[in-house]
């Protein structure tokens, strides 16, 4: 059931005694006497505060606002679990079960909320994300992680913001900047990420005066991590194609890994057969820095019998198609059409500082769909390269079938017997 504000109804549900404490600490309404003021009936306090300058009421009602989010069943749970977080740390074991009983004692949500915002302060703001995060929808969660602790540091928060504000920065031209703040509620732990979105000009009012005004918003990722489960849950809502990015960005900062575990109900592909060409062109713009592309590794993998491979790796410093060269050796005497390449790796010499030499990344592919590289701004740059060369996962069914020009090659994505 939506629940609708207004300030009259505000002041209706909170005690007049709180109301009065709200009020003193911000040197209003003084010649008001709360104590014998009705409980239901504010027509005399509603006047005032109507006429109070908007440079002091429209703080408080946003104030107000927020209480008025937490006055509720699910806001009290919100208070509860971050006020248990930090009352852990209390030197007095009892205190998390004193303050829930204290709680529990008074008259309703609005002054538990209320009694809160101003006696224990220090909880409001996790309060506040709970909260909110409860009511999203539509979350997504990845399981089959490792259980690795989260990794909740400065530089590992600066490390995923870092990584937000790039991706997004490269892929669509927002989130110049971003701030992740993180939670811990229970055995979770909670991370809230705001990016910079786009620019925006609003209609508004300000000191009486209407007028379209620009402003900087900035759009929510939500990362809520279970250790004991191994699951990450996601919340954003933006683009599909950005989910994944952001599970790696949070598994890169914050739990450490070098790349994010196969997703067992991803069923995209790499479509790693056309690899097996020697006059495969990888395609990548001018602009992108990167000077060559090539293989040093194949592995091949049999459909036929299981746990069959075979790896050709050689070194390529002299002869860029080396490890076709021995390709073409091994098929003289195997039949090359009954394997499928389920492995590769790849050496990109690419410019990544202006007025330094060319460096090489090394990329790392594993079917189905494993890749080394990150979401920083040089992964994003070489997994656009992926993309325009078709080899980027993508759904099975969606894979292109060889034209007359490629069918003799052997099948590009079969699934090999591992």
């Amino acid at each position: 059931m939506t629940r609708n504000y207004s300030t009259r109804a505000f002041f209706r549900q909170m005690p007049n005694a709180l109301l009065g404490r709200y009020f003193a600490g911000r040197a209003v309404f003084g010649e008001f006497d709360f104590a014998a003021m009705s409980e239901t009936r504010h027509d005399e306090l509603f006047d005032a505060w109507l006429a109070l300058p908007e440079v002091l009421r429209n703080p408080m009602d946003a104030e107000f606002r927020d209480i008025f989010e937490l006055s509720c069943e699910k806001g009290c749970h919100a208070i509860v679990d971050e006020a248990q977080w930090h009352l852990a740390q209390d030197a007095d074991p009892n205190a998390a079960n004193a303050f829930t009983e204290k709680l529990a004692a008074m008259a309703n949500h609005f002054e538990r909320a209320m009694v809160t915002y101003l006696d224990h302060n220090l909880f409001w703001r996790g309060a506040m994300h709970f909260y909110h995060a409860d009511t999203l929808s539509h979350w997504r969660k990845r399981k089959n992680l490792p259980h690795n602790a989260a990794q909740v540091t400065a530089a590992s928060i600066k490390a995923l913001a870092n990584s937000i504000r790039t991706y997004f920065h490269h892929t669509e031209g927002r989130g110049n900047n971003c701030v992740v703040e993180p939670f811990r509620r229970g055995d979770r732990d909670y991370f809230f990420a705001y990016p910079e979105d786009y620019s925006q000009q609003s209609p508004e009012w300000e000191n009486g005066q209407f007028g379209i005004r620009p402003h900087n918003p900035a759009f929510e990722v939500v990362f809520v991590y279970s250790q004991s489960e191994g699951s990450l849950d996601l919340n954003f809502r933006g683009s599909f194609k950005a989910i994944e990015p952001l599970q790696a960005m949070f598994a890169a900062a914050i739990l450490q890994l070098p790349e994010l575990p196969p997703d067992p109900k991803d069923s995209r592909v790499y479509d790693l057969g056309p690899l097996m060409q020697r006059n495969f062109d990888f395609t990548y713009d001018l602009g992108s820095g990167i000077e060559s592309v090539v293989v040093k590794k194949l592995r091949l993998s049999s459909r036929a019998t299981r746990g069959e491979r075979i790896s050709l790796e050689a070194d390529t410093s002299q002869d860029p198609q080396a490890v076709y060269a021995l390709l073409d050796r091994i098929q003289t005497a195997m039949p090359m059409a009954q394997y499928s390449v389920t492995q590769v790796d790849l050496a990109v010499s690419m410019v990544v500082e202006v007025d330094r030499p060319p460096k090489t990344v090394n990329i790392h592919i594993t079917y189905p769909n494993s890749c080394s590289l990150k979401y920083d701004e040089v992964g994003l740059k070489l997994r656009d390269m992926l993309s325009a060369s078709g080899i980027e996962p993508r759904e099975p069914a969606d894979l292109a079938t060889p034209d007359a020009a490629t069918a003799h090659a052997p099948a590009p994505v079969a699934a090999p017997v591992e």
